[in-house]
Formats: C-alpha cells, sequence, structure tokens
C-alpha cells in the first residue's frame, strides 16, 4: 500500500476524506491499532468514534465498583506498559486514563474523529475502496477495519412490559448518575460479570435490593491488593520486572485453558475452589443452594469477588430465583405471581455479543451486509476476514474472545496480522485483498472442531458464547491464547485473493 498515491490523487468530492485506513472504535483495539500504524510511519488513517471521547468499553462502563477482572500488568499493551498501576485489578477510571496517556502519547489525538458514528460502509470494485458515511462526514479508506468490539451494544433482556417500567430504568453500560438510589427499592436484572461488581456498591445504600438471578455463576477469590510505591519504583526503574510479572501472569492463565477443555482434574480443582470460596462465604445452607450454579464450571464466565456473596446475607438484600414473568407498572411479576414494587430498576444483561450490531452497516461486493452474510452465524477467516469483504479486517470479531486470559494479548495478535496483510499489499503493489470462501469455510470448520469437547459447548448452559442460530461457538477461542496467536497473530497470503492494480491475481 502506497501512501503517496491516496494523498495525491485529485479528489472528485471535496466532502469525501481520503485515507489509507479508517477504523471504527476508539477503545483497545482501535487505539492499539492506531498506535502501531502510527509507529509503522503510516499517518494516513483516521479513527472514527461515535460517542465524544474515546475508551470503547472503559469510557461507557462507568457504573460502581468497575473494574477489571484481569490483571492490570496484563491488561495493557505489552509494548506501552505502565510501570504505575495501582492494585493487582484497576477500576474504570484508572484504566480510562491509560488509554487517554497512550493516544496523547502516541500522536493519536490528531487522527480521532468523535461524534462520527458510522451509518454505512460499503465497498466499491472500481476505485477498490470503502465508502464510509458517518454522522459528520463521508470518508475514501483504502482498508477498512472494525474494532467495534464485542462489548459495545447493550443488550436488553426480552421480558413483556420492561419498556414501559414506571420508576426509573437503565443497563449498568449507560449508568445514570443522576438518579438518586439513597434508601430506594432497587431491582438488578442480571448475575454476570457487571452485575456483580454492582451488587455489592448497591446494598450499601439501597432501602431494599432485589436481585433477579436466572442462572448462579460460579465465583472464586478475588486476590487484589495495591501495589507499593517501592514496587511501582522498581516496574519504572528496572522494566523488565514488570515484563517479568507480565509473562507470569500469561503463562498463570494459560495454565486455566485445560479447565475448558473439559479435563477433570483440572474441573474438579476449580470447581473445589469455587464451591469452596461460596460455602466459606455462605453460612445459611438454603441461599447456598439457590447460588451453586447447575452446570460445568467454565461454561459460562467465571467471576471474581470477595465482596458478592456476603452481600445476599444482609436484610436489605433479596435473592430472587423464581424467574420473571412480566413487568407492569412499577412492579416486577414472577412466574409464580408474586411481584416486587419497585422505584428503580438496573439491566445488567450483557451485550449483542453474537449479533454485532455495525455488521449491519458493511455491505461487501455484492451489496449484502456482513449482517445478513452472517444470517446463519458468524464466522471469520484468522478471526480476521470475510469472503466478499475485501479490504476489510474485523477485530475482536468472531471467535476472538477467551474463556481464560487477556483479551489485550488477542488484540495484538491481530494488529500484527492486519499490519502483515498491510505490508504484503504495499510490498506487491496490491490494492485488493480478499479471502476465499474455501479458506473460510475450512477455518470455520476446524475452529468447530477444536470447539467439540469444551465446556462451552457441552457444559450443559445456555450460553452468549455460542450462537443460537447454529449451535457453533463463535465469540470464544477453543484453544490456548498461544495458539491464537500461531493462528491468527502472523499474517500468510495462502488462501487469499491479491490484485494489483491491473487486475493481475497475485499467489
Amino acid at each position: 500500500m502506497t501512501h503517496s498515491s491516496t494523498m495525491n490523487e485529485p479528489q472528485i468530492n471535496t466532502d469525501v476524506q481520503r485515507v489509507d485506513v479508517a477504523i471504527v472504535g476508539s477503545g483497545f483495539s482501535g487505539l492499539g491499532m492506531a498506535m502501531q500504524l502510527k509507529r509503522s510511519g503510516q499517518d494516513s488513517f483516521v479513527v472514527l468514534e461515535r460517542e465524544s471521547a474515546l475508551g470503547g468499553t472503559w469510557r461507557d462502563n462507568h457504573y460502581p465498583g468497575a473494574a477489571c477482572d484481569i490483571q492490570s500488568h496484563l491488561y495493557s499493551y505489552s509494548f506501552k506498559p505502565n510501570p504505575e498501576w495501582s492494585r493487582v485489578y484497576a477500576e474504570q477510571p484508572e484504566i480510562l486514563e491509560y488509554l487517554k496517556n497512550c493516544s496523547s502519547q502516541e500522536g493519536i489525538e490528531q487522527h480521532l474523529r468523535f461524534n462520527s458514528e458510522v451509518v454505512r460502509a460499503e465497498w466499491n470494485e472500481d476505485s477498490h475502496e470503502w465508502l464510509i458515511t458517518t454522522t459528520s462526514g463521508h470518508y475514501a479508506a483504502r482498508v477498512f477495519i472494525t474494532a467495534a468490539g464485542h462489548l459495545s451494544d447493550p443488550k436488553y433482556p426480552d421480558i413483556a412490559g420492561i419498556e414501559e417500567f414506571e420508576g426509573e430504568k437503565f443497563h449498568s453500560a449507560r449508568w445514570d448518575h443522576d438518579v438518586d438510589l439513597a434508601g430506594k427499592r432497587i431491582g438488578v436484572i442480571g448475575t454476570g460479570a457487571s452485575a456483580i461488581q454492582i451488587i455489592p456498591q448497591l446494598a450499601q445504600q439501597a432501602g431494599t435490593l432485589t436481585v433477579f438471578q436466572r442462572s448462579a455463576p460460579y465465583v472464586v477469590p478475588r486476590m487484589d491488593r495495591e501495589y507499593s510505591p517501592a514496587e511501582q519504583n522498581m516496574f519504572a526503574r528496572l522494566p523488565e520486572t514488570a515484563k517479568d510479572l507480565r509473562r507470569e501472569l500469561f503463562w498463570a492463565n494459560e495454565a486455566r485453558f485445560p479447565q475448558r477443555r473439559g479435563i477433570e482434574a483440572f474441573i474438579n480443582k476449580v470447581t473445589g475452589l469455587a464451591l469452596g470460596h461460596l460455602e466459606n462465604q455462605i453460612s445459611n445452607v438454603e441461599l447456598r443452594e439457590r447460588l451453586t450454579p447447575d452446570y460445568a464450571i467454565g461454561c459460562k464466565r467465571i467471576l471474581i469477588s470477595n465482596t458478592y456473596y456476603p452481600t445476599f446475607e444482609r436484610e436489605n438484600v433479596v435473592l430472587e430465583t423464581t424467574g420473571i414473568a412480566s413487568i407492569s407498572g412499577n412492579s416486577v411479576i414472577m412466574k409464580d405471581g408474586t411481584a416486587h414494587e419497585l422505584d428503580v430498576l438496573i439491566v445488567s444483561t450483557g451485550f449483542e455479543a453474537s449479533d454485532l450490531p455495525i455488521s449491519y452497516l458493511i455491505h461487501g461486493v455484492e451489496g449484502e451486509s456482513l449482517a445478513d452474510r452472517w444470517s446463519g452465524g458468524e464466522q471469520a477467516y484468522a478471526c480476521s476476514t470475510v469472503n466478499g469483504f475485501p479490504n476489510l479486517f474485523i477485530m475482536n470479531g468472531p471467535n476472538s474472545g477467551l474463556g481464560a486470559g487477556s483479551i489485550i494479548f488477542v488484540i495484538e495478535c491481530q494488529i500484527n496480522y492486519i499490519l502483515g496483510a498491510l505490508e504484503h499489499l504495499e510490498a506487491t503493489g496490491s490494492t485488493r485483498i480478499e479471502i476465499s470462501r474455501d479458506a473460510e469455510d475450512g477455518f470455520a470448520d476446524m475452529v468447530n472442531e477444536k470447539a467439540q469437547g469444551t465446556v462451552w459447548v457441552d457444559g450443559g448452559c445456555k450460553s452468549w458464547y455460542v450462537d443460537q442460530r447454529n449451535g457453533r461457538l463463535t465469540t470464544i477461542w477453543p484453544d490456548f491464547m498461544s495458539r491464537f496467536r500461531e493462528n491468527n497473530g502472523i499474517f500468510n497470503s495462502a488462501g487469499y485473493e491479491i490484485r494489483a492494480p491491473a487486475e493481475k491475481v497475485l499467489a
């Protein structure tokens, strides 16, 4: 990809900004991609962000108690270490500040386009570029990278009457800090990763707190603490010590993967840890039974908390496991006919992870949307590219999530893969790259084969990891993180059709 060509060619439509690369999203994926483009000497790119500030998930999720459940020194860019992490598990404000610092220190701010939500993106076969319409203007890009992420669009449960709830209502990912919660009758729908951080915080100020649990999560102890000034100083003065810690954390997380493969010894060990944690923290036998999961551990995300279970022994907290039938007025009606009157309803039921909203806006060679292409379930070659959508790279898309480990590792693998593809285009003087359908299907079948026997498929639970349209594991990578790098972190042109401007097909 030659950078001079796009910058010097005449602009037919002066309203269109032409760039080599357009990136959607300014969370960890989009910013990381931008930083590495910048470091590689590329300057012709924009980062399109629908909100008025950067940060992605860590900008949007500012609920009480918001924190990461991966250790700070692993949940950060390997190429941008932060010796000043204040604790083992960083909280939301510190992570957001880290991303802001990365952007300013790496010179990304001039490339950010805020309040620029993508309305439509379509491939132009004549000019070999993506035409992107946003709420702030039009762009033409040789390469289109979507880094919108799994956890960007809140998902509401399908409950009759939820739209008409007469009290205050909001999603945990769109927290309304203007709502006074002190002494109120509060309900929380959901017991996932966000909910278990929110619930202990709410219990301290609610008059009554009702937690509506559909299925109990497995929870293990949170081994958190502050880093001392001496440790922070050591990480700063001796960067190798921080690298060693990161390496140690990586392999400790990697060692957890056999649990997900259903290997009995590993399953028994982590199950014992989780159920032992529950028993240590909940003395009431009946309550403990209702907080005990009925599926194999790891089938859903294993959560970490020292404060979640004890919250249910408070007098002002109710655990409701009957199941919600409907919502009427300001009452949540249970399947047994009982009702809970509430002042505030907080929905904490996750995100549109297996049906990515941005896929409805991207249109390929035949005009077909990516959502239509994925109507039977998501898939992408090397978790990054899709047949019929040339020069499109997807970050945090199909099979790029992890059951154990840091998503930042996956993000860096995908950045390396995309950079490799761009280098190949430039080296060959090409303007178009597209994976073949056979290669894409073959990759999807390989992933599906790896998924068989894992707890996500055979663990007896229903989760957002498995696409209900085809029964396949489409959000999680069903293997070790190190294998993700081997399979999806190094670009190889095999399986791709790569065209030079003269339409000559390159091997």
